[in-house]
């Protein structure tokens, strides 16, 4: 069977070249007998892969050498506890901004461990903009500022780095890290579940500037402790092997296509044609204020919500598939992050046309 172009906001679609090379090592990894799935995490051979991983994944962004990388479990959402956990220190309260659903699955995390200040939502135009900088009400005793870059459901993205002065910035970048170019030193921790731009399910991305490690709350859990992972070097207990494997051959790719400089060229064109189309039809409407519309995850409706389950039985005829809104919105929504070619984003803006004829 052909391959299609998936859209799915993750799991998501991975390097067709990165999978093929992943699959002429399955059984044999550089003729070390074995596959990387079968090897020890504290072996030479992984050791190697591991290392090479962090160091293209430092290359690729810039990460300046007082950050420590982290390659973890548990997906962003362990982090939602982890950030207050490890980044309170004696503090009462954290800002949050509030841009949409993942901002309120961290906000109520935080909320087990401190006092959480709304510094700015955008809940009254239904999460389809971002807070302006200037009507942010920040606390000037918060240890630290939470904010989603992009939010993956409603597709509102930043398009700019909030100044908060010298209190520690801190960003859940799941479904935008990697699309471009990023100055990780403004700041103080960055993660990222891997299932977007980074690789499979299973691995977690944390950047952490070095003075922010250690002194979390008292009784935190040891494995919860990100000093335990950065004296370990991300092997306090085993970690998912073959989700960092496949990381790193991701980032190899990413350097093969001139990093993320020339992705952002090519991830903003992908976005620019499926948008333009969009806003060009009476028949498809985004909701998303044009100031911040995500590059990542292209939410859309049709003029009627009857013809949804037609939409999408038609797309998975041709190829297209994963492009059911999530629960939480309905509606269409199209994640076409760095592995998608721009020619699924050509062959969907050729389906809605035709869709929209026939049906509109």
């Amino acid at each position: 069977m052909p391959r299609v172009y998936n859209f799915s906001a993750g799991p998501a679609v991975l390097p067709a070249e990165v999978l093929e090379r992943a699959a002429s090592e399955m059984l044999d990894w550089h003729g070390s007998g074995m596959s990387v799935m079968e090897m020890s995490h504290r072996g030479r051979e992984f050791t190697s892969i591991a290392e090479k991983a962090e160091s293209d994944l430092r290359e690729i962004l810039g990460v300046p050498d007082e950050y420590r990388v982290l390659f973890l479990q548990g997906g962003a959402t362990s982090q939602f506890a982890m950030v207050p956990m490890n980044l309170l220190r004696g503090k009462g309260g954290a800002d949050y901004v509030n841009t949409g659903y993942w901002s309120k699955k961290a906000m109520a995390e935080a909320g087990r461990f401190c006092r959480v200040n709304v510094a700015a939502t955008s809940e009254g135009s239904n999460f389809t903009t971002i807070p302006p900088r200037e009507e942010w009400s920040l606390d000037p005793d918060a240890a630290y500022v939470h904010y989603t870059p992009n939010e993956t459901i409603g597709g509102v993205e930043f398009h700019w780095i909030p100044d908060v002065g010298d209190v520690p910035l801190v960003a859940d970048m799941s479904s935008t890290i990697l699309s471009r170019p990023l100055d990780v030193s403004r700041f103080g921790i960055i993660y990222a579940g891997a299932q977007k731009n980074i690789g499979p399910a299973g691995l977690t991305i944390v950047i952490i500037r070095e003075d922010l490690v250690g002194e979390p709350l008292p009784g935190t859990p040891t494995i919860f402790s990100y000093g335990t992972h950065v004296k370990a070097g991300s092997m306090y207990n085993t970690p998912p092997t073959y989700s960092w494997y496949i990381a790193g051959l991701v980032f190899e790719w990413i350097k093969g296509k001139g990093g993320l400089t020339a992705l952002a060229e090519i991830n903003r064109r992908k976005a620019e044609k499926l948008y333009s189309f969009i806003d060009g039809s009476g028949f498809y409407h985004n909701p998303v204020d044009p100031g911040c519309r995500s590059w990542m995850n292209i939410p859309f409706t049709l003029a009627r919500v009857e013809l949804e389950e037609t939409f999408l039985r038609e797309a998975k005829e041709a190829g297209l598939v994963q492009l059911k809104g999530h629960r939480s919105v309905g509606g269409m929504r199209a994640s076409i992050y760095n592995a998608m070619p721009e020619e699924g984003v050509d062959a969907l803006v050729e389906f809605m046309k035709e869709f929209e004829r026939r049906h509109g």
